[in-house]
């Protein structure tokens, strides 16, 4: 099940943990939902899903030992998956897993004092959550790119107004690393990662969400021969 190493934690560790676990479920509930769809078998036993530090996730039974080394998340969660529309079940699975996510952070931060606990929290806070991710609902602070700007990464991707896909190669310029910090919160649609210049991207021309090429399994080669982009969010729903 899900684990928890011994020793100290920072802010910084245990927000990480937090990120990781995070991730994990954000995929469970977006790129692998047929997957864990289809897991959630509501002949079976009482199941949760958890998020790991490595950023899978995995369906299982809760933990024996009582009480268990971190929170449970939410029990049972198969059960109503027949009774319910499929896009209600997973926002209802998406509030539980915010609300564990945030049970075992500060469980981990037991020891924290009030200082590095809001501290803590606001780097939590800084993200959008896993409900906001999984029914669409953008973030109260847009960290989208600017489609117009001229700084972005050599590896990101979008496309003006006629469909075309155009690269944006980083500019060399003495505002450049300005405007990167400007979009360091901007977050991958499926694992939920923070923006990293170095690493390819590629933007929804649908739902306007960026995405690592690497999670879409798209190449830069792949993107500039795609003249609209839809990321499977969109493709699964039909979006035109």
């Amino acid at each position: 099940m899900t684990s928890v190493s011994s020793g100290p934690r920072t802010v910084e560790e245990i927000f990480k943990d937090y990120s990781a676990r995070r991730a994990g479920i954000i995929r469970a509930l977006t790129y692998d939902v047929d997957e864990f769809y289809g897991l959630c078998d509501p002949e079976k036993e009482n199941l949760c899903l958890y998020g790991h530090p490595n950023e899978t996730w995995e369906v299982n039974l809760p933990a024996e030992e009582v009480p268990p080394e971190l929170p449970e998340p939410a029990l049972g969660i198969n059960f109503a998956r027949d009774g319910m529309n499929r896009r209600d079940w997973l926002s209802l699975i998406a509030v539980h897993s915010d609300c564990w996510l945030l049970s075992v952070a500060f469980y981990l931060g037991a020891r924290l004092n009030g200082n590095e606990r809001k501290r803590l929290f606001n780097f939590i806070n800084e993200l959008p959550t896993v409900f906001e991710v999984v029914t669409d609902r953008k973030p109260m602070k847009d960290n989208k790119l600017n489609a117009d700007s001229g700084s972005k990464s050599r590896g990101a991707i979008k496309r003006s107004n006629d469909g075309q896909a155009k690269s944006n190669p980083r500019v060399a310029d003495e505002s450049y690393e300005e405007d990167e910090d400007e979009h360091s919160e901007t977050l991958c649609g499926t694992c939920g990662g923070n923006y990293n210049a170095d690493e390819f991207w590629i933007g929804c021309d649908i739902c306007e969400r960026w995405y690592h090429g690497k999670c879409v399994k798209i190449t830069p080669a792949k993107a500039e021969s795609i003249k609209q982009y839809k990321c499977p969010s969109c493709m699964k729903r039909g979006r035109q």
